[in-house]
């Protein structure tokens, strides 16, 4: 059974973000603040859960909770910060557009930076770093369904732009097909130029 939230603060937005191991496509970050009689037996970290079930809950989720926020950070941006910065940008950019701002932030991961609410005077909201917090907490939970589902749509979207990568399938992530079908066609203008496409790329020719 997931914990409603991980503070005391009524305001607490859980956050998280999808996308980041793979080779193609953007990073999509989430952020979400659910109302306190929010319940859902289905809810779970977005890989314990069925895409049936992930398409169920996005609905409930954008139906019922307080306010959400889904953003896209793209391979340029990827490429120019890394893809820790880059994830860590889409959440704080997620969380800027919620419509209620939180008095809290939940995390999922190990890794995040403080988000000011005024930095010239020093006004941060306080956070916490949850090692597998969307197996946890309701609304990291929610935050990663959202992120999960959001991109999916967009890998399936321009997997019609380019078929070969077979992207509706294996979302971007460095399966031996998607890396199969760059050997074939070479990368496109969505794959991720910082990122190790093919393994032969880590071999030095003498």
């Amino acid at each position: 059974m997931l914990l409603s939230k991980f503070s005391d603060f009524s305001l607490e937005c859980g956050t998280d973000e999808a996308g980041r191991g793979c080779l193609a496509g953007p990073v999509t970050a989430a952020a979400v603040i659910l109302k306190p009689d929010f319940k859902s037996d289905l809810l779970n970290d977005s890989k314990q859960v069925s895409e049936k079930n992930r398409n169920i809950l996005r609905k409930k989720i954008e139906e019922e909770a307080l306010c959400f926020k889904v953003v896209h950070i793209m391979m340029d941006k990827i490429d120019e910060l890394n893809i820790l910065h880059a994830s860590i940008f889409g959440m704080h950019e997620a969380i800027k557009g919620l419509s209620s701002t939180p008095e809290f932030i939940a995390v999922d991961g190990n890794k995040f930076k403080p988000f000011y609410l005024n930095k010239s005077k020093n006004q941060v909201i306080p956070h916490e770093c949850v090692v597998k917090g969307d197996a946890k907490y309701l609304n990291i939970a929610a935050a990663s369904i959202l992120a999960k589902t959001h991109r999916d749509e967009f890998m399936a979207k321009i997997h019609e732009e380019f078929p070969h990568y077979n992207w509706k399938s294996n979302k971007g992530y460095p399966t031996r097909e998607h890396r199969n079908a760059i050997r074939e066609f070479g990368s496109s203008a969505y794959h991720r130029k910082s990122f190790k496409l093919l393994p032969e790329q880590l071999k030095m020719k003498f």
